[in-house]
């Protein structure tokens, strides 16, 4: 769970930013948006900056949140008020596709062998 957690977490480029939840859902655990915290909290060399709450929301306290602001500006991420500008800099993890069934698929068979 955490390799694919951070597979995702490293993904989201420079000048863009992600959910946690979203992270979640790219790695295959939707709703593990609090695993995806741990995963950022116990894991040295991650663009932590880049995963921030629902809605663009910096959710980190104190000095944590004004060097997040910080770090996200130096890579251009723009503001609309307290919150990330998330229109312009949300980061869109591309959609896995599902595997169509070919003709000779298992389940196929079976209806097969029944008709018979």
């Amino acid at each position: 769970m955490r390799e694919r957690i951070v597979a995702a977490i490293r993904k989201v480029p420079r000048g863009y930013v992600s959910t946690y939840g979203a992270i979640a859902r790219a790695a295959g655990f939707p709703g593990a948006a609090r695993q995806v915290v741990w995963t950022l909290h116990s894991t040295a060399g991650l663009p932590w900056q880049r995963i921030v709450g629902a809605g663009g929301e910096i959710k980190l306290r104190g000095e944590s949140a004004f060097e997040q602001r910080f770090r996200l500006e130096a890579e251009g991420v723009t503001f609309r008020g307290r919150r990330v500008n998330m229109s312009v800099h949300e980061f869109k993890f591309v959609a896995a596709k599902k595997k169509s069934r070919s003709k000779n698929s298992a389940k196929t068979k079976r209806k097969s062998k029944r008709k018979s």
